[in-house]
């Protein structure tokens, strides 16, 4: 395995130069190995072809003649009777094995043979190659037999076929340095180009390391890895930027929830210390002033224990709590919450009816009495839950519509089953407000709907009226004994049940609080 390192420090080269270099190392050692096997075959071929004319040449007969102790000698040849090429040299051996004589001539340097034919190691009809007598030459050579038991070995120069693969060489050297250089340029360039995308990922996180949230990555073409990992990247930093928007909101939101709870113990905790050191500078108080004070601090204590107690139920609304799940008539839930708020209604009348009936922009001039039902027919509306904190929820909303009304001003509970959607509730639309997300649009959920025909209330205030401690009208809120939690508690509730509670108002046209919560039995969700 290879393994590439940076120049300093033993440290590993970065991904584009080890890109650059394994290309370029794997394209240097493919054309070495053609240029290696265009060699090899190229340098067969030519010794072939010169052992071809080693085999091919033969001397005729008469070339011999008998001499002096039956050594068959070599005379010269008669004119036009043994045509030698030129660049043929033929070293002839006697039937005793001693050279006897050599046949052809040129200024080249002949073969380097032995003097007797039984120190030359060629066998019949196998060329070798032998060392030139001088120089750096080579020869190529093939032994034969002649008559009378003598023989001769024909050799042929191999100049050519060695400066032929010479030049062979430096070729392959040239071509394969040009390759290697080019190929390095070229990757780099191809590289350069392919990790154009990683570079763009690379200056985007160092943008987001300095704080800045807002690069995305334009390569999402999902046919690549790099656009692939572009859009899980572009997916993480919408969900970091919202988690960061998130947890900035609730720090926001638990600062100015500490400080409205702190403001909000502060005010009965002053008015019971300063009642409480009244009483102790002026015992001899009359016992009418002394009744007011101590009304007053019991009143100012019930105001902290309430609070305290809204705190607490919140707190455990946060954690998720085990709410019971049994079935519940919506029904059954506002007729007993309407019964619950008759002592506190003013002379607001309270009608009860199903769902469609009785709109808040409606005149009030049918409803004299505070406890009054629709004679319209009301049908079971059943959902699952925990009935106690259900009657708390639409108790709540029954308060806050008689609080926070005019005398006399009329109160419609509606109940009534439906689909989820723009019309009915559990969605979102323009004028609708809700802390909750919405439900799934056409599933089957119960309604239970609190509206009034008063004041209503402006945009800005809709939009927070579920925020803890807040007030529309703090002024009527602290007269009353409202802490500003009630309908953050309703809210917590009925997300608690998987519905959520919804606003809808607009200034001089009424508010009304709708809870949706989705239906009991199959196909509910």
């Amino acid at each position: 395995m290879i393994r590439l390192t940076g120049l300093r420090g033993g440290r590993p080269a970065s991904l584009r130069s080890r890109l650059v270099w394994g290309a370029a190392l794997l394209a240097a050692v493919a054309v070495l190995a053609a240029q290696a096997i265009g060699f090899l075959v190229l340098r067969s071929w030519l010794l072939d072809r010169v052992d071809q004319q080693l085999d091919d040449f033969q001397l005729p007969p008469h070339t011999f003649s008998r001499d002096i102790g039956s050594e068959q000698m070599p005379r010269p040849p008669d004119p036009g009777s043994v045509t030698l090429p030129s660049d043929f040299r033929i070293t002839f051996y006697g039937a005793s094995g001693h050279r006897r004589g050599i046949l052809g001539g040129g200024e080249a340097p002949g073969p380097q043979l032995p003097a007797s034919i039984g120190e030359l190691w060629l066998s019949k009809g196998r060329p070798g190659t032998v060392p030139a007598v001088s120089g750096d030459g080579h020869w190529r050579i093939q032994k034969k037999t002649g008559p009378e038991r003598t023989s001769y070995v024909v050799a042929l120069p191999l100049d050519t076929f060695d400066g032929a693969t010479a030049k062979l060489l430096w070729l392959n050297v040239i071509v394969l340095a040009a390759t290697v250089t080019g190929l390095i340029a070229l990757s780099r360039w191809v590289v350069r180009i392919g990790l154009l995308p990683l570079t763009r990922m690379e200056r985007a996180a160092q943008d987001i390391t300095a704080g800045d949230l807002s690069p995305r990555l334009p390569d999402t073409d999902p046919r690549t890895e790099t656009g692939r990992l572009g859009t899980v990247l572009n997916t993480m930093l919408d969900r970091l930027q919202q988690a960061l928007r998130e947890r900035e909101f609730s720090e926001d939101r638990l600062r100015r929830f500490v400080a409205d709870a702190g403001h909000e113990l502060r005010t009965p905790l002053t008015s019971i210390q300063g009642f409480a050191e009244l009483a102790l500078r002026h015992e001899e108080r009359s016992s009418a002033e002394r009744r007011e004070g101590d009304r007053l601090i019991a009143q100012n204590a019930e105001r902290i224990s309430l609070l305290v107690d809204d705190l607490l139920l919140l707190t455990k609304l946060d954690k998720e709590p085990d709410y019971r799940r049994e079935p519940v008539d919506l029904l059954s839930v506002a007729a007993d919450s309407v019964s619950a708020t008759a002592h506190q209604t003013r002379g607001h009348p309270i009608r009860l009816g199903p769902l469609g009936t009785g709109s808040a922009a409606d005149t009030a001039d049918t409803a004299d009495t505070a406890d009054t039902a629709d004679e319209a027919e009301l049908d079971v509306v059943e959902t699952t839950g925990d009935p106690h904190r259900l009657r708390q929820v639409t108790g709540n909303l029954l308060s806050n519509a008689l609080r926070h009304t005019p005398p006399g001003t009329r109160v419609d509970v509606r109940v009534g089953a439906g689909r989820a959607g723009p019309t009915t509730g559990g969605t979102d639309r323009p004028g609708r407000t809700s802390p909750s997300p919405p439900l799934r649009e056409g599933a089957r959920i119960c309604v239970l709907e609190v509206a009034d025909q008063g004041p209503g209330l402006p945009p800005e205030a809709a939009d927070r009226v579920f925020e803890r401690f807040y007030r529309a009208d703090p002024s009527r809120s602290h007269q009353h004994g409202g802490s500003g939690l009630g309908l953050a508690i309703a809210s917590a509730i009925a997300q608690g049940h998987g519905g959520r509670l919804e606003l809808e108002t607009a200034t001089g046209r009424g508010s009304v609080f709708r809870l949706v919560l989705p239906a009991a039995g199959p196909g509910s969700h």
